[in-house]
């Protein structure tokens, strides 16, 4: 009876303990409920169709950055348990640039992406890291790199997503615009990557196995950031659920790769057929091993692929509602190309937009770059703390804990943007006479990242979305069709979530031409 009336209040005294210590912790916390054992769990479930949402309501509410728990176990929180949430371009700058050292990848999102992305640019940090990216970056500045991207999207443009859309229009049949973006930027990417073309836009939309498998890779990968480390590597060593489709979905992809690589190294050997993919030019420096390179193009696909084809798929949603935006936007057009190529629209279309003609599109850039403010394609990302911190909005940060800093956020703070944040307005990109693209801060606007990760194919990104934008635009007007809902998609990439289905009308560009003045 004794021992029993002992062990009765050590449980007693152990559960008080517990209860003044979550105390405490709820207490120095600043963001959503947390509750014993789970912690912010409960919030995330309860909100997890509206996400992004949630965090910027949270974020609204606690100025800027805020403080939570997904783990709240005695000896866990306060290190790995603990996530720092914030959108403050002061704190933004300091984490990705100030102090870049101290706010790694880290070990998580490296163990989640090892299977499929090894140690390639997207998913190292330190010396691996900054190797392969002063060698990415030498390669990013080359005008023939910006030429083949130009010369890929061009083509998939006007020899296959031109005659899907045209062919739409006359059977008044609408079309899943998102699946033919993701299909086109595919096509794109991997002949930019390593100098194939899948095909995947082909008129019958035909299923690609190594798109196909890259796919699974891909989902089967975010899967794990659900579980806890050792629930997925247990499944893993089991050979089951999401963990098996990723081993062989891998595998595929491994093997397609490798045999590119194959091809490719006796192409280049035989010293004939010049390419100017980034596969080939990582071969010419002789640097790599077949492994590298496979990294390096898989690396490269992921970044370039799903993150354009979302951005202007919320583009062409924004412009489909804004008419005013639109008709802005063609006048630009209108005015550009009659300068360029005289008056007549058939000769507007004959040919794919130059360089030139392009990089004139200076409201255009600036409605993209408003879509990205607003929808950027990644929009949250996390980092980890190697160091005790602090960060300049007086929120200290414990080494093993990480930080997410919301991009989705960034962009809807009236405290950064103004009162209208929530506007889409693409006149807040030019200067005041209207003429000039004007950036923003770039720890203000961070759908390309900033700092020393700053996406190198952001020049790229641009090129095409401008390119894709521009050849719809000029052909044809789209309607959201009746009853399609535009809805986000929780995931790490802010798809739609029921794809983007809509109708396509030629363009009577007669119309645009009466009165038609330049965006000024």
């Amino acid at each position: 009876m004794e021992l029993a009336a002992v062990l009765v209040l050590v449980l007693m005294a152990c559960v008080a303990a517990c209860v003044v210590w979550f105390s405490r912790l709820a207490s120095g916390l600043s963001g959503p409920r947390v509750w014993p054992v789970v912690g912010s769990l409960p919030g995330l479930f309860q909100h997890s169709e509206r996400m992004h949402e949630w965090i910027a309501d949270n974020l609204r509410g606690a100025g800027g950055t805020y403080q939570t728990c997904i783990c709240a176990v005695p000896g866990l929180a306060r290190r790995q348990g603990l996530v720092t949430v914030t959108c403050d371009p002061r704190n933004l700058e300091h984490v990705l640039k100030a102090r870049f050292d101290n706010y790694p990848k880290g070990p998580t999102w490296h163990a989640v992406f090892l299977d499929l992305l090894g140690d390639g640019i997207f998913n190292s940090d330190g010396d691996t890291w900054l190797a392969q990216r002063k060698t990415a970056a030498l390669e990013f500045t080359t005008r023939t790199l910006r030429a083949a991207m130009s010369r890929w999207v061009a083509r998939s443009i006007h020899r296959r997503l031109v005659p899907i859309l045209k062919q739409a229009s006359v059977t008044s049949t609408s079309v899943d615009l998102q699946d033919l973006l993701l299909r086109l930027t595919f096509d794109n990417i991997c002949g930019l990557a390593f100098g194939k073309d899948p095909e995947t836009l082909a008129p019958d939309l035909p299923e690609n196995a190594f798109a196909a498998a890259f796919d699974r890779a891909t989902e089967a990968s975010l899967q794990r950031f659900i579980f806890p480390e050792v629930v997925w590597r247990f499944k893993k060593w089991l050979r089951i659920g999401m963990e098996a489709t990723l081993a062989s979905s891998v595998a595929r992809v491994d093997r397609y790769i490798s045999a590119i690589i194959k091809e490719r190294k006796l192409e280049l050997g035989d010293g004939g057929r010049s390419y100017d993919d980034l596969l080939s030019r990582f071969m010419k420096k002789g640097e790599c091993s077949d492994s590298i390179l496979q990294h390096v193009v898989l690396n490269f696909i992921l970044a370039g692929r799903d993150t354009s084809s979302v951005a202007l798929c919320w583009f062409f949603w924004l412009v489909s509602v804004h008419p005013a935006v639109e008709r802005r936007i063609m006048a630009e057009l209108v005015a550009v190309l009659t300068e360029s190529r005289g008056g007549d629209p058939v000769e507007w279309l004959s040919t794919p937009l130059a360089f030139e003609e392009i990089d004139r599109l200076v409201y255009l850039k600036a409605a993209l770059s408003e879509t990205l403010r607003l929808y950027p394609s990644v929009p949250e990302d996390s980092k980890y703390v190697i160091s005790d911190d602090m960060l300049p909005d007086g929120t200290f940060v414990p080494a093993g804990s990480s930080i997410t800093y919301s991009i989705y956020s960034a962009g809807r703070m009236k405290s950064v943007w103004g009162d209208d944040c929530l506007e889409y307005r693409p006149e807040r990109w030019l200067s005041p006479d209207g003429k000039q693209f004007q950036p923003h801060d770039p720890f203000k606007f961070v759908a390309f990242n900033a700092g020393p990760r700053i996406c190198l194919g952001k020049d790229l990104a641009y090129l095409q979305m401008k390119l894709v934008a521009a050849s719809v635009l000029l052909r044809h007007r789209l309607k959201v069709a009746a009853g399609h809902r535009v809805e986000q998609k929780m995931s790490l990439t802010l798809f739609m979530k029921n794809g983007l289905r809509m109708n396509v009308f030629d363009r009577d560009l007669s119309s645009n031409l009466t009165g038609a003045v330049p965006a000024a």
